[in-house]
């Protein structure tokens, strides 16, 4: 197969901006063309990223793209992704890749049909803060994992976002928005779960957007906004997740696992880099040693001081697997798993019992120094 991929994006809202200017950082990708409902859009992120703008049909029929990159609103993202597949291309969707575990059996069975391969966000846990955990964990830092916490919780979406109704309708909310970042990074850290419990609840029925240009416009709510959920792995652990776009402010960390050695204090898994800690059973909680790895270093100025950023890194690791002929790390089957993992549980809010799984996956293959480094120019 040839050494660099042509990619079409389809999708040119808020998040396309960051596939645009990250994806020139990493071998393997080239973007030639862009497409949106908004053709608007779609011409001016063409204009400013030096690519053609093209309507969905014809970027679909276009020869030169191998890649469709799927960054429309997640209610679009099963019929986009369907449609790429269909027309010969490999697909690699923003979270959450289906809003449903049959739409996803769907995408697989066209996948494997046409021998094609799925990728899908996020890919924060390839970051140096999430494969220096990783390491720890591997190399038996806290003992076997029993158990742990993880909270992402928030004001919500309408106090910045342009256009924040989708992150309220089903498809949105909370656990399906920031749920994967988490998920994800549980099982980059302890590998698949067997069964999930949740309970869920809608603090309002509606939301006032403060953010510009619609401040003070009222929107309805679909979907729960506040879910805590407990979920058991295979490997016998159990992790409590609460995830919740009803909260003003709180003290909990984001990530912290509890082995039969130590605990662990893991970074926001939303972001590529952080410091991670840990204690053992003195108690004496100390920061891990500085790890060179290239997807923790900075790259970019936030309002919250320099960060890293690598967000492509997943899309980059499917190339190069496209490529080499290798298991792409943000692959089909993890994915999936993801959904099962995340639907189950706002199943199990409704249902008011707990879920088994019917999906299962493999841990990711751990990304060291060197292979990071290799999928960077």
């Amino acid at each position: 197969m040839t050494k660099e991929l042509g990619v079409g994006i389809i999708g040119c809202g808020n998040i396309s901006t960051t596939y645009f200017s990250l994806s020139p950082l990493f071998k393997g990708l080239k973007v030639l063309a862009c497409a949106d409902i908004n053709v608007q859009a779609a011409k001016q992120r063409a204009e400013e990223y030096s690519v053609k703008a093209q309507t969905i049909e014809e970027l679909l029929a276009n020869d030169e793209i191998d890649v469709v990159v799927n960054l429309t609103i997640p209610d679009a993202h099963y019929p986009v992704s369907k449609a790429a597949l269909e027309a010969g291309k490999h697909v690699y969707s923003e979270k959450p890749l289906v809003l449903s575990l049959e739409q996803g059996e769907e995408l697989r069975r066209i996948a494997k049909e046409k021998g094609l391969s799925v990728g899908c966000a996020p890919d924060t846990f390839l970051g140096g803060a999430h494969q220096l955990a990783r390491k720890f964990v591997d190399d038996g830092g806290i003992g076997r994992i029993t158990s742990g916490a993880c909270y992402v919780m928030g004001p919500g979406m309408e106090m910045w976002h342009p256009n924040p109704d989708f992150f309220f309708l089903p498809g949105g909310g909370p656990i399906l928005d920031m749920g994967p970042y988490y998920i994800a990074n549980l099982i980059n850290l302890i590998g698949p779960v067997k069964r999930v419990g949740g309970m869920t609840s809608m603090a309002s029925e509606t939301r006032t957007i403060t953010s510009q240009p619609r401040n003070g416009e009222t929107i309805p709510v679909k979907t729960p906004t506040t879910i805590q959920a407990l979920l058991e792995f295979v490997s016998g652990a159990t992790v409590t997740l609460t995830a919740s776009w009803d909260v003003w402010s709180h003290r909990h960390a984001n990530m912290e696992l509890y082995g039969t050695d130590g605990s662990l204090y893991v970074p926001d898994p939303n972001f590529f880099g952080g410091v991670v800690e840990a204690s053992g059973r003195d108690k004496d909680i100390k920061a891990l040693g500085a790890w060179d790895h290239p997807f923790g270093k900075f790259n970019q100025e936030s309002p919250n001081g320099p960060r890293a950023n690598y967000r492509t890194a997943g899309l980059a690791d499917m190339a190069m697997a496209l490529i080499d002929g290798r298991d792409a790390r943000c692959s089909l089957d993890r994915t999936l798993h993801g959904v099962d993992i995340m639907t189950s549980i706002l199943k199990s809010g409704a249902e008011g019992r707990f879920v088994e799984l019917t999906t299962t996956c493999t841990q990711p293959a751990a990304l060291g120094i060197e292979e990071a480094q290799a999928l960077l120019k």
